[in-house]
């Protein structure tokens, strides 16, 4: 399912800002509110949709990273879109990166919060600071769908900790609700949608981050125990024009308070591109 949210009906044109949003994992492409508040008294265009597995969607099995940009290249095209900027966070932020670099043509900014690193990342041991629930699913992973499939029916849903404390206030805002129902609307058809994603986590993405040419924020929280804040260190050493801003205190979860911030810059450096 696609998503199109005009943040002022009525302005439309190619002058206006086009915002595709990632996902995170296992989530649907329902837009988390703010996102929407970033674009608050400004024309923007803001689009999503459900990737394979969640939702709606039909399962793509075996599909990578970079399958994210072939079907954002689809979209875009289906609604008449040329250039673009891109948001993810947690496991969209891979996805967004696949397509500042494989739709380089096409995509003006980049913004990631709290995006995995490749698992085969050179140096980087991606393991480390992660707290237990997620390596265990992600070593699952590495063993390939069997074993991922069996250990996602089997985990416990109360087990939090790779929550920070800030990440346990979030959940009592509006961003709770929208995660809640966000969550429940991907996962309305099973694990499929997550499964897909882990695996392609931990398989050879089809990119190189190296090959982000646009400019890029990257926002994590140093207290993450999901994403631990050195994957985010390493992609902003590997992506050419990357910006690093790092919370001492934000989680997994409370880093997306900064997901206004991070639509404001999209609209700036989107503005910083614009022909003279």
């Amino acid at each position: 399912m696609v998503h199109v949210y005009d943040s002022l009906p009525g302005r439309s044109g190619s002058d206006v800002p086009v915002v595709f949003w990632h996902h995170g994992t296992p989530q649907s492409g329902l837009l988390p509110p703010p996102v929407l508040s970033g674009g608050k008294g400004r024309a923007v265009r803001f689009i999503s949709y459900d990737r394979p597995g969640y939702g709606t969607s039909e399962p793509q099995p075996g599909r990578d990273v970079a399958a994210a940009a072939r079907d954002v290249d689809a979209i875009a095209d289906a609604l008449k879109v040329g250039r673009f900027a891109v948001l993810g966070a947690s496991g969209g932020g891979p996805h967004a990166l696949a397509c500042a670099a494989v739709l380089r043509e096409r995509v003006r900014a980049v913004g990631c919060l709290a995006s995995l690193a490749p698992f085969d990342a050179e140096g980087l041991d991606w393991f480390a600071g992660m707290a237990p629930s997620g390596v265990a699913e992600f070593t699952a992973a590495s063993r390939g769908a069997t074993d991922l499939l069996a250990h996602l029916s089997r985990a416990d849903p109360e087990d939090f900790d790779e929550f920070a404390p800030a990440d346990m206030s979030i959940f009592a805002g509006p961003y709770g609700d929208w995660l809640v129902t966000s969550s429940t609307g991907g996962l309305s058809t099973g694990y499929t949608g997550a499964v897909e994603d882990d695996l392609a986590f931990v398989e050879p993405w089809g990119f190189d981050p190296a090959d982000v040419e646009a400019p890029a924020l990257l926002v994590q929280g140093g207290a993450d125990r999901f994403v631990p804040p050195a994957h985010a260190e390493w992609l902003a050493a590997r992506c050419p024009r990357a910006q690093l801003r790092l919370t001492r205190t934000d989680g997994h979860i409370s880093i997306f308070r900064h997901l206004a911030g991070t639509v404001a810059w999209l609209l700036d450096r989107w503005a910083d591109s614009a022909p003279a």
